[in-house]
């Protein structure tokens, strides 16, 4: 009983960390030319609120990638069984 029990949880966490979630969307756009720099900014948070002072603005992406146009803005929503919460702001301009 004792190794049934233990393969059945050994199935559910490898069903568990392959059960992640990855979504890149388009945000904004501005009449700028798409440029060549690329800025991010990043946020983990822990139980889908519990963020800790992360900054995933788009002013920090714009000042990581050294940007004073931006052109495109676009976030990257990563999600692991609402445990580990990750956002990913990307920004591209001159």
């Amino acid at each position: 009983m004792k190794k049934v029990f233990r393969n059945l949880l050994a199935a559910a966490v490898v069903v568990g960390s392959m059960s992640s979630c990855s979504l890149t969307l388009p945000v904004a756009a501005t009449s700028n030319p798409v440029g060549s720099k690329v800025g991010t900014a990043k946020g983990t948070g822990f139980l889908g609120v519990l963020f800790f002072g992360a900054d995933a603005s788009i002013k920090s992406a714009a000042k990581n990638g050294g940007i004073s146009k931006i052109s495109t803005v676009d976030i990257k929503m990563s999600n692991i069984l609402n445990l580990i919460v990750s956002y990913e702001t990307i920004v591209t301009g001159e």
